[in-house]
């Protein structure tokens, strides 16, 4: 059920996003009456799902959900079309227009996608407002890491002072802007004494590929706020609302250390330390093969720090939806920079379908949709604005360099261009999501 839901919501998404960039062309051409053949939602080799026209053009959806396409008269696009391009240019064509109106034509689906992006985070911060968990509120207890972090330098308890000397104001960007900075350092408190730590040569490629939640989090006191069934706490005597101290007199108070604590003494009888009320108590608990004690303490971050939380109203929303969409491209363009980084090597960590639609959660939650479809919408204009041929960033350059030189290439030029493009693009496409395979299969 969980990869049911998550299909669905990529599916939606992606037709969102694609139904809105081909807008973006379908408006432009409209608007200096181009005639468009065809407006698609995915691909239709062969067939259509269905299909009607109206005033002239056809409208459908494909039954092949790698994205969507509009087809505009006079255009050498992906349907190559070579029959109608040997015939005279005709008034209402692409090829007839002045090269200023065919670059915002090729150019309106990016437009379309970054305000797509402007609108959903507009709408989502006046509805559900912006709450995360500053970093000074994460250093109460100190961060708990797991075993990559450590390998980078980092220790339970530590706080954090900045990364590469600039202070990160939300705690859980942490992990992201050690990799898209590409940091070499982390200044942090440890033990009473300010420390600088450098992460060792590889660790970013490792932290790339890295999936684990665990790599980085908070610390959270141990207090009893439910027990498992067949629960050994809960059977040994333990109440709700006690505080976990430590096992066998060793002083762990919080979760994430206690957990690692007692897989030592899988099977054993131990000694758990509690804190109940103002008494300190120490009860026999006989483990299982687990090495659990059955006990679960609150999930909600509320109840142990103070969450930043601030609502907008719409005038508020509007401007800070724009810088938030603006922060996403620069986010997203250093992601694409990575890519080339000899270190970080991030070509190896590409995903396709199965990477996309994993990022989307179990549950259907609106704001979490909502979050990832924006930030797919900057990576979707981002991608098509790239200078490869066949992509909307290829037509572009091949116009800007005809505004400039004021020479048109030639129309085989531009056929042999689209060829190559669409190999580059298989090409991508099969690294992606062949990456996605043998992830898939290695796990």
């Amino acid at each position: 059920m969980d990869i049911l839901i998550r299909i669905l919501q990529l599916i939606l998404s992606l037709s969102i996003l694609v139904v809105v960039h081909e807008f973006g062309h379908f408006a432009a051409a409209k608007m200096f009456k181009t005639r468009v053949e065809k407006f698609y939602l995915f691909f239709n080799p062969w067939f259509s799902l269905f299909k009607f026209t109206y005033k002239g053009t056809e409208y459908g959806m494909g039954w092949l959900p790698l994205g969507g396409y509009v087809k505009i008269s006079g255009m050498i696009d992906e349907s190559m079309d070579k029959e109608q391009m040997a015939k005279p240019p005709e008034p209402w064509e692409f090829r007839s227009k002045p090269a200023w109106q065919r670059l915002i034509i090729m150019l309106g689906g990016v437009i379309m996608n970054i305000v797509l992006a402007m609108v959903i985070y507009i709408g989502i911060l006046s509805y559900y407002g912006e709450e995360y968990l500053p970093t000074t509120e994460a250093n109460k207890y100190g961060i708990s890491v797991d075993s990559l972090a450590m390998e980078m330098g980092f220790r339970n308890g530590d706080r954090f002072i900045s990364i590469d000397g600039e202070p990160v104001e939300d705690f859980q960007k942490i992990p992201v802007d050690i990799i898209l900075n590409e940091a070499k350092t982390a200044q942090l408190v440890r033990d009473g004494q300010n420390i600088e730590i450098t992460f060792p040569e590889g660790s970013l490629n490792k932290l790339v590929k890295y999936k684990s939640r665990d790599f980085m989090s908070v610390r959270i006191p141990f207090i009893v706020d439910r027990f498992g069934s067949d629960s050994p706490g809960e059977a040994a005597g333990l109440e709700i609302g006690d505080s976990i101290m430590g096992i066998n007199g060793k002083y762990v108070p919080f979760l994430p250390d206690f957990r690692n604590e007692i897989q030592v003494y899988k099977n054993q009888l131990v000694t758990i330390d509690i804190k109940r009320g103002n008494d300190t108590l120490h009860i026999p608990v006989q483990l299982g093969e687990d090495g659990f004690i059955g006990v679960f303490t609150k999930a909600d971050l509320n109840a142990f720090f103070t969450l930043n939380k601030k609502d907008y109203s719409i005038a508020q929303a509007v401007p800070a939806g724009v810088n938030r969409a603006w922060e996403g491209i620069g986010s997203y363009l250093k992601q694409l920079k990575l890519l080339f980084s000899p270190e970080v090597k991030a070509y190896e960590s590409v995903g396709g379908f199965i990477m996309i639609g994993s990022i989307f959660p179990p549950d259907w939650i609106w704001e979490s949709f909502w979050r990832l479809t924006a930030f797919l919408s900057i990576m979707l204009a981002i991608i098509n604005v790239l200078p490869i041929p066949a992509l909307d960033g290829g037509h572009t350059m091949f116009l800007l360099y005809e505004i400039i030189a004021r020479r048109k290439p030639s129309d085989k030029f531009l056929e042999y261009a689209q060829v190559v493009g669409m190999v580059i693009l298989f090409s991508l496409l099969i690294l992606a999501n062949g990456n996605d395979v043998l992830k898939l299969f290695s796990n």
